[in-house]
């Protein structure tokens, strides 16, 4: 009597689990127990970049970083920043922040210039933020709203 009771047993669970596909169906409520409940949506913020140009001859590229930085680079002045590098005839790197004069480095310590693009075109002209540049054949030169500028080129480096 043991043996067929522990069969039948045995036979209602293999089925059931047949059934189920293996495991038991997930509790869930009543649909009248069941409360709305409502998930604030996150706020996403957009995604702050960089951006950067160069000059046809190569010699001369920029990064311009928005106000806040970025997830990898935030300025001193918590920006926005323009920072301008020139490889020849020696590599020096102006800079352009939020407030105050532009600044030129001539020890640059983590030289990287230049990226193969986008080209800004002689005669054209870059803006950003508070800062605007125009890309000569003679060199770049960049400026904040309030004045403050930079020129980079061959013959002259020059920052006020």
């Amino acid at each position: 009597m043991k043996l067929s009771v522990v069969g039948v047993l045995v036979f209602l669970s293999l089925s059931t689990m047949a059934q189920a596909g293996g495991a038991p169906a997930p509790r869930m409520p009543s649909p009248d127990t069941q409360q709305s409940q409502s998930v604030p949506l996150a706020t996403v913020a957009p995604v702050v970049e960089q951006e950067e140009f160069v000059m046809p001859s190569g010699n001369i590229g920029c990064i311009y970083t928005p106000a806040g930085g970025t997830a990898t680079y935030q300025p001193d002045d918590g920006g926005p920043e323009l920072a301008c590098d020139i490889i020849a005839p020696r590599y020096v790197r102006a800079t352009l922040g939020r407030a105050g004069a532009a600044t030129i480095n001539r020890e640059v310590g983590d030289p990287s210039c230049c990226s193969a693009g986008p080209v800004l075109e002689y005669g054209a002209t870059w803006s950003g933020g508070p800062f605007s540049c125009i890309s000569e054949r003679t060199g770049l030169s960049c400026r904040r709203e309030d004045g403050h500028a930079f020129v980079l080129s061959r013959a002259s480096i020059s920052a006020n």
